[in-house]
């Protein structure tokens, strides 16, 4: 290589060390925002679903084809409205039988009577015979209780909430054919882990969240808790009291922030401030990690009682490998 091809590579060497030089004088790119005073809620969260505080599922109690379907979606009902009929010639049958039966039977004891007054008889055949009629008509009986599960009937007053199945389908007996309730007030049905069901008393403010209302509060109440919990899932279901404008309708799925703990004008720091039990706070072009004291911990801000002032400005998030002393770059300052 000659002289000139020396010169060039010497140059792109000093060109490489020079933006390197300059890329790591720049400093860690980071995010800042400022210590203010605000409100610091420690949050129980769950999951559920809404639900009227007054509704019944309404399954047929017997597997049979579907003969008529009342088609009332959304329509309000009474107590014993027919909603459905099932096939029921096969529990016809079976009582015309009986009733057959127990026409024999009643002719059978007459004759053993008149045979007992011309002493033709004992009266042991005769008290057979009133045993046979007597089990029959307990038969009739029930099998005439079963002919009402033919006729799906509705448990309360109330709106038919949804309908299923229709004329020619089988009802089976595990899946609900109609919903029926009142459409107000409405609640949410809400688990939460055993863990956290300690914190969460009666008349807590709870926060809903819904993806059909992103911007929306969406407001509610605990109302009660469970005595018992789930074993299997360690969770307690909840009941949450929602108010009578409530956007939200019956089977959505909602995330519930319940507020067991809450503290106003206190400092706050985002939740992702918190790296180690410190914060890293802004020295001119450095960060000084300085030991805070937490208080309440939300799940977006946390309450401090020591270790900062109001209006000090601190990284936020903590990018990883960031250390005390460190130079800084703020690329952004998040809003306010």
């Amino acid at each position: 290589m000659g002289w000139a091809g020396r010169i060039v590579g010497t140059a792109g060497l000093a060109a490489v060390a020079a933006g390197a030089w300059f890329w790591l004088n720049q400093g860690t790119p980071v995010l800042t925002q400022t210590v203010k005073r605000g409100t610091a809620a420690e949050v129980v969260y769950g999951t559920g679903a809404i639900e009227p505080v007054e509704w019944a599922k309404v399954i047929s109690p017997v597997r049979a084809r579907i003969e008529s379907h009342c088609r009332c979606e959304g329509k309000p009902v009474v107590t014993g409205d027919v909603l459905a009929r099932l096939d029921e010639k096969a529990p016809r049958a079976e009582l015309a039988q009986l009733d057959a039966r127990r026409s024999f039977l009643t002719h059978e004891l007459e004759r053993q009577r008149s045979l007992i007054a011309r002493g033709s008889a004992s009266l042991q055949a005769y008290e057979r015979a009133q045993s046979e009629l007597g089990q029959i008509e307990a038969q009739i009986a029930a099998a005439t209780a079963r002919l009402g599960d033919y006729s799906i009937r509705a448990p309360i007053d109330g709106i038919v909430l949804r309908a299923d199945g229709q004329v020619g389908e089988i009802a089976g007996t595990t899946e609900p054919l109609f919903w029926v309730g009142k459409p107000r007030p409405l609640q949410v049905v809400s688990d939460v882990n055993e863990e956290d069901v300690a914190r969460v008393v009666e008349g807590q403010v709870v926060m809903l969240r819904n993806d059909g209302f992103p911007d929306r509060t969406l407001p509610a109440t605990v109302a009660s808790i469970t005595p018992k919990g789930d074993p299997v899932k360690k969770t307690f279901r909840l009941y949450l009291a929602l108010p009578d404008d409530t956007p939200l309708r019956v089977g959505m799925s909602v995330e519930a922030n319940i507020v067991a703990r809450e503290k106003k004008d206190v400092l706050t720091v985002p939740a992702e401030a918190l790296s180690g039990g410190a914060v890293f706070v802004r020295d001119g072009e450095t960060v000084r990690r300085r030991p805070v004291t937490v208080g309440i911990r939300g799940t977006r801000a946390l309450e401090i009682t020591g270790g900062v002032k109001e209006g000090e400005e601190i990284v936020a998030p903590v990018p990883p490998g960031l250390k005390d002393g460190a130079k800084i770059r703020i690329i952004e300052r998040a809003a306010k």
